[in-house]
């Protein structure tokens, strides 16, 4: 029933915005880069309710260009395929997008979103590998917004009658997962290893950390088939193959991995910050026992997939001034202090991550931000939506059928290189 909740809540959304938008600007000229005017911003299901309040000081000062918000549905999937149906007809129902890192070099490459000047924007304040997310051959087509990288959550109380501490290096992890965890009847290790976008990113953030690519030059080549990406693959594939990562484990997307952590049933998860508050709330049975730390690699700490989202301006928009300086309100520090406490969203602002009041609501902040620092862009490619469909798919069914690694790098190199090929 929840996919017919989510259709319909998408169907009265468009219906209203239609309907908003249809009266108020036909027969209206196109505005271009100088129009001004009432604007739309669209993004998926602001789960905390913050952006309302943030662009209600917005509306406060611009009554003749106020912002409408349209939420879409949570999952990134219907968020994008929404996005897609409206850009793909030269729609212009939607004036800013707040959208996925992972879809910047896609939307730009289609003609989508148009580009930004960077010097309207305090990106000096900001961490830098977020801006990289924002760029298409050199150009910045977006602005960061929200940032993300994955950690690594332990069970400190565990580990400390252990007398261990938590693991570097995925050696480190992999005996504690296999001599630790069974001793306290729990799982060793999970990530989100179900065939969608959390696999790509857990894929990829195994072969980065490994040192290898799975694609390079914006997605003009296929890399997967080097030592360094083996190695990360055999990571994931090894650790199902020998038991450390639990066959239930590929059925996890971040709430049900999530969920097994916090009930107590796994030694270490990878995950996104938000999970921190979460599994410390006081009806979680792991509330003040687990830490959390920078991704373990190889030989030290490793390399996340980074994450989080940017604002892009519709090339299609009629105000897009408008647009444009919406875009500036909401990578203010102010602004961006806001998505933190309000909205429990990293921020993109690297000051904020070691603001002393901060830090002591979010202890985690130092660690993300190191994190964030070593994190790089999840495999930039103007087809990213089919390259994603195709590791989801070759790795899941290489971890459930325990394929060998030469199998799954063979498939892979052969599906990607299709994709590309057809660029």
């Amino acid at each position: 029933m929840r996919w017919k909740r989510a259709a319909g809540r998408a169907l009265l959304v468009c219906s209203l915005l239609f309907a908003g938008q249809a009266g108020a600007r036909a027969g209206e000229p196109a505005g271009g880069p100088d129009g001004r005017g009432p604007i739309t911003l669209v993004t998926g299901g602001d789960l905390t309710g913050y952006l309302r309040g943030v662009l209600d000081g917005w509306n406060d000062r611009h009554p003749r260009e106020k912002v409408t918000l349209v939420e879409l549905p949570d999952a990134a999937d219907e968020v994008r395929a929404q996005m897609v149906t409206e850009l793909r007809s030269r729609s212009d129902r939607f004036d800013v997008l707040n959208i996925d890192v992972a879809w910047t070099s896609e939307f730009a490459a289609a003609g989508w979103i148009k580009p930004v000047n960077g010097a309207q924007f305090p990106l000096k304040h900001f961490l830098p590998p977020v801006v990289d997310t924002a760029t298409f051959r050199g150009r910045l087509y977006a602005v960061p917004y929200v940032t993300n990288a994955g950690l690594l959550y332990y069970r400190k109380d565990v580990l400390a009658r252990e007398g261990a501490r938590p693991p570097r290096t995925w050696a480190e992890l992999e005996r504690l997962a296999k001599t630790v965890a069974p001793k306290y009847g729990m799982d060793g290790y999970a990530g989100q290893f179900l065939p969608y976008e959390g696999l790509t990113a857990n894929v990829g953030e195994a072969v980065q950390s490994a040192g290898g690519s799975v694609l390079a030059g914006e997605g003009a080549r296929v890399t997967v088939d080097s030592p360094a990406a083996r190695r990360g693959l055999s990571f994931l594939l090894d650790g199902v193959r020998e038991g450390w990562i639990p066959p239930r484990a590929l059925t996890y997307k971040e709430e049900e991995s999530r969920k097994a952590f916090q009930d107590g049933r796994l030694l270490f998860l990878r995950n996104w910050p938000y999970a921190y508050a979460l599994a410390n709330a006081r009806s979680s049975k792991v509330a003040g026992k687990f830490g959390a730390v920078p991704l373990p690699g190889p030989d030290g700490p490793g390399s996340s997939a980074l994450g989080g989202s940017n604002l892009a301006v519709n090339a299609q928009s009629r105000h897009q001034k408008t647009a444009t300086e919406l875009i500036s309100y909401l990578t203010t520090e102010s602004v961006q202090r806001r998505v933190l406490t309000e909205g429990a969203l990293p921020p993109v602002w690297a000051d904020l991550y070691s603001d002393p009041e901060l830090v002591r609501r979010f202890p985690y902040l130092p660690t993300l931000k190191r994190g964030v620092l070593a994190a790089k862009p999840r495999l930039k490619s103007p087809h990213y939506d089919q390259v994603s469909l195709a590791v989801q798919a070759v790795m899941h069914d290489a971890l459930l059928h325990r394929r060998s690694t030469d199998a799954t790098v063979a498939r892979l190199t052969r599906e990607l290189r299709a994709i590309v090929g057809r660029g």
